[in-house]
């Protein structure tokens, strides 16, 4: 941002208090003026990315935004106007506007204040297309100041905590989000345009099931019970498949009670779909188009760079099965170990540390470890899109069994730059295995396994009313647009990710110094 040029120039020693009490002096001097501080509309104005696209000579042009820079020369004064669409210089100058609105302006405006204006393109004899104001109104003060133009905003939790100032500062960071927002509409265009229908399904639920995780927990005073917070929206999903839908999807806020760390967040949005008569091969070909379309749509491409890796999703996809990549990369072959005990000791004999406490270790079931196994040693070193095939049964209890081999289930990940991006399952349709699987998975989660699914007999009964061959289908919309925009931290790709209240922060802080 531009150094404010005004007589009253606030030096680099101010502080906050003092800036904010400097322009609440301004405010008075406005109200003294007989100036609306805070109107409440400003109507027909054009947003500043529209004002850019405007030819010269254009007239009554109506316009509004934020003051992110000034110059102050004498009788002529020089704006940048900006909002969420881009940013469009102003000139205010005396002869183009009165000369008590000229002076008022030069005594008050500064940067970070928003105002409306009405005027005439031109460009400068520097060749920046400029409104000529022939007016200008006053729309709301800024009491703070905005970070230092040329160090603009770089403390990582500043930004996470205050993401109007990111947005305001940071180019990149207007242009990913307004990419997120047309990644899910592209997304949902699509999906529309095949004739699937958008549905919404409950957030709160007597059982957190439909995914192997954590589920936070909360009370209903009303009926007096516990109930969670979803983990996945899956179940509710299928049971509208039995209902009669054929084609639906849910972008879907979900919640998991787990791990804080650079890919993962708690609360997060998941789009899943589910097709009837589809199998997962055909949802592999389907996914392949949607991806490739929603990239191109979105970004002008299908190669994106990915922690310093060229990634291109043109073209088909391999696919690789489950064991082959585990015994390839650990030396295991997951069929010769079929208890969870077997398999623990031979991940211990060969020395494979897989950054877990060791009671923890213990507690899980062999589809958890054999997900965690593949997790830290493998799925890093998926770099290229493919698909994974081919999964044990321990790990998907909701995935249909593959006709010719039992043991595992008709299911792919979509997996690229060692990221998982899509999962997705030719689904089980028959209630009598799927009841049998929960029963393992409550054997699972009473023997200590947290992330164990619950038991779901309301799903049962709903599959024990028909379900036909369905085919279902999710991605984390967080974790891709990390992928795409090649974040480190994912919160980076959420408007307002969670964090510790700033209070209990400095507590703490307070605390540790004290302890030293």
């Amino acid at each position: 941002m531009t150094e404010e040029t005004n007589t009253n120039q606030m030096d680099a020693n101010t502080s906050d208090n003092e800036y904010r009490m400097f322009r609440l002096k301004k405010i008075e001097t406005l109200k003294a003026a007989g100036v609306a501080v805070y109107p409440d509309r400003y109507p027909d104005a054009i947003s500043c990315g529209e004002a850019v696209e405007l030819e010269e000579g254009a007239e009554g042009v109506r316009c509004a935004g934020r003051i992110v820079s000034m110059r102050k020369m004498g009788k002529l004064m020089f704006l940048h106007l900006q909002d969420i669409t881009g940013k469009i210089q102003i000139a205010l100058r005396k002869g183009g506007i009165s000369d008590e609105s000229f002076d008022l302006a030069k005594d008050v405006l500064d940067i970070g204040d928003f105002i409306g204006l009405e005027g005439r393109m031109f460009i400068t004899r520097t060749g920046e297309l400029t409104i000529d104001a022939g007016e200008y109104v006053f729309l709301s003060k800024s009491l703070r100041p905005l970070p230092e133009k040329w160090h603009g905003l770089t403390d990582t939790e500043t930004i996470f905590r205050r993401r109007y100032l990111d947005l305001i500062m940071s180019d990149h960071a207007r242009k990913k989000f307004l990419a997120r927002s047309a990644l899910i509409q592209t997304i949902r265009d699509i999906l529309l345009q095949n004739s699937f229908v958008e549905v919404e399904t409950p957030v709160l639920q007597c059982k957190p099931s439909g995914a192997l995780a954590r589920p936070f927990k909360t009370y209903h005073e009303a009926l007096n019970m516990d109930v969670y917070l979803r983990i996945a929206p899956e179940t509710w999903l299928k049971r509208l498949i039995v209902g009669g839908y054929t084609r639906v999807f849910e972008f879907a806020r979900c919640f998991r009670n787990e791990g804080i760390s650079a890919d993962h967040l708690q609360d997060f949005t998941m789009l899943e779909y589910y097709v009837a008569y589809w199998n997962y091969d055909d949802n592999m070909r389907f996914t392949e188009t949607l991806f490739q379309n929603v990239m191109m749509k979105v970004i002008g491409t299908t190669t994106v760079m990915f922690e310093n890796r060229e990634i291109d999703f043109s073209g088909h996809w391999p696919r690789v099965t489950f064991r082959d990549v585990v015994k390839g990369d650990t030396g295991i072959d997951l069929d010769m170990f079929p208890t969870v005990d077997v398999l623990r000791d031979e991940i211990a004999r060969r020395g494979i540390q897989l950054d877990i406490a060791r009671d923890e270790l213990n507690k899980l079931g062999r589809g958890n470890l054999i997900d965690l196994l593949y997790k830290r040693i493998s799925r890093p070193k998926m770099i290229q899109p493919q698909f994974l095939i081919g999964h044990p049964m321990d790990v998907s209890p909701l995935a249909r069994s593959n006709d010719n081999d039992s043991s595992i289930v008709d299911r792919f990940q979509l997996v690229a730059g060692g990221v998982e991006l899509v999962n997705a399952y030719s689904e089980l349709a028959d209630p009598v295995d799927q009841r049998k699987r929960f029963e393992e998975q409550a054997r699972l989660r009473a023997a200590g396994d947290a992330e164990a699914m619950a038991y779901d007999e309301d799903f049962v009964l709903a599959l024990e009313h028909g379900m036909p061959p369905t085919s279902g289908w999710g991605m984390g919309i967080d974790r891709f647009m990390k992928f795409l925009f090649n974040e480190e931290n994912i919160k980076n790709c959420v408007l307002f990710p969670l964090m510790r209240p700033e209070d209990s922060v400095k507590t703490s802080i307070k605390k540790e110094d004290h302890n030293c």
